[in-house]
């Protein structure tokens, strides 16, 4: 199997990937083209078919496609122009080859990520956080699989539990570094901060958004899965559960990035800190590998800016 990653311009290619998504456009002389997403576990490839007579059998989204191309590069990133497409056929692909994963170990991340816990010295804090991250077998077991976006940043099996350990990581740096940030509130907001994203997005193939993820978002969902948990400890103090939901509230940091508030507290500031600067490092990074040599990639409307690698 030819992956994406693997792909060059110029290649003529006839492979088998996963439909993530189709929708049907209109050129500028109004002729109906497909445009497709397709899919590997190693990323992604806008697909197009702009030719919908001979050669191209009916399929939808979340089906397998045999396609037939000539792999071109557009606004600094592939793309594949599909002359012929067809359903793939039960035995003729292998579903774990379509889910992007994690290139990191999944099992020594999550290792990682638990031995912070033993840095946090509040015995109710660490009650709770325990109680979801060592107790909760079939959250842990969700965590592990989860992503943490559906295209932005870390959209692969692994991504939340790999964003929320360098999140974690870089939180706990920041401790180190300012003395005055409490570490038993920043250490736990940092490992809740996206828990609410195992409702917000479904499980893979789809990984797509689910009602309560259109309704209410992971901040809020997050928010009140810790804020029930809480209410199961006794003696737990009322004025930390408010500043440690406060900070998953506004780890988002603005009214406009969808935080319900704005960070109040200097702990919320600094999870507002390292979520951002791992979300947009790692979409820069996805970014850069998806573009071909050293020429300018284009813009990139996430970043709000022309990008290319560093010479």
């Amino acid at each position: 199997m030819k992956f994406i990653q693997e792909l060059r311009e110029g290649e003529r290619i006839s492979q088998i990937y996963l439909c993530k998504t189709k929708t049907t456009a209109t050129t500028k002389m109004g002729k109906n083209y497909y445009s497709l997403l397709l899919q590997d576990k190693t990323g992604t490839l806008d697909g197009k078919i702009w030719d919908l007579n001979g050669g191209i059998e009916h399929f939808e989204a979340m089906d397998y496609i045999q396609v037939d191309g000539d792999v071109t590069s557009f606004s600094g990133a592939l793309q594949l122009n599909i002359r012929r497409v067809r359903r793939a056929r039960e035995g003729e692909y292998d579903a774990k080859n379509y889910f992007p994963v994690s290139s990191k170990d999944i099992d020594q991340m999550y290792k990682a990520l638990v031995g912070f816990i033993d840095h946090i010295k509040d015995e109710k804090m660490r009650q709770l956080v325990a109680s979801f991250f060592i107790e909760d077998k079939v959250f842990i077991k969700r965590f592990k699989e989860h992503s943490a976006a559906k295209s932005v940043h870390h959209g692969f099996i692994g991504g939340l539990l790999e964003h929320t350990l360098a999140v974690t990581k870089l939180c706990y740096f920041y401790c180190q570094q300012y003395p005055i940030l409490n570490k038993d509130l920043l250490l736990a907001a940092a490992m809740f901060h996206d828990i609410g994203k195992l409702e917000e997005l479904s499980d893979f193939p789809e990984n797509d958004y689910t009602d309560d993820g259109q309704l209410l978002g992971h901040i809020v969902i997050g928010c009140e899965m810790v804020g029930e948990k809480i209410r199961t400890i006794p003696g737990f103090s009322k004025q930390v559960a408010s500043e440690l939901k406060h900070c998953i509230l506004a780890h988002h940091g603005e009214y406009e990035y969808g935080s319900p508030k704005k960070p109040a507290l200097i702990e919320a500031l600094a999870l507002n800190f390292a979520d951002n600067t791992d979300a947009k490092l790692q979409l820069m990074q996805e970014a850069l590998a998806a573009g071909t040599g050293n020429e300018w990639l284009g813009f990139n409307r996430l970043l709000d800016t022309n990008i290319r690698k560093t010479i």
